[in-house]
C-alpha cells in the first residue's frame, strides 16, 4: 500500500464532473475519469502552474487508485502523468489495466 502525505490536501470525487478534485487558495487541480462497468479510466491531470510542485498531482493519482480498489474496480491509465506515477509507485498493479498503444 502506498503512503500518504498527511500534509495533503484531501482530494474529492465529483461525480457530475467525472473528476477528482483537490482544491488549494480556491484553484482546483483534477483527475478526468470516464466510469464504466467495474472499470474506471483515469484520463487527464491537471494542476494550476501556481499549484504545482505541492504533490497534488500525486495525491490525485493515490486517490483515484485507492478508491478504484476499494470499490473493486479495474483502472485504466490513459492519463501519461498518471502512467509515469504508477511507474514510481508499482503498488497498484494488481488493479491497473495498461492501455493498448
Amino acid at each position: 500500500m502506498a503512503e500518504k502525505d498527511e500534509r495533503a490536501p484531501a482530494a474529492r470525487d465529483n461525480r457530475e464532473a467525472s473528476r477528482y478534485e483537490v482544491t488549494v487558495d480556491g484553484e482546483v487541480a483534477f483527475l478526468m475519469y470516464e466510469r464504466r462497468r467495474n472499470t474506471i479510466a483515469l484520463v487527464h491531470t491537471e494542476v494550476p502552474q501556481s499549484l504545482r510542485g505541492l504533490g497534488l498531482g500525486g495525491t490525485l493519482a493515490r486517490h483515484a487508485l485507492d478508491t478504484a480498489r476499494a470499490e473493486g474496480n479495474r483502472v485504466v491509465v490513459q492519463c501519461p502523468f498518471v502512467q509515469a506515477w504508477l511507474r514510481r509507485h508499482p503498488g497498484y498493479s494488481d488493479i491497473v489495466v495498461w492501455p493498448r498503444l
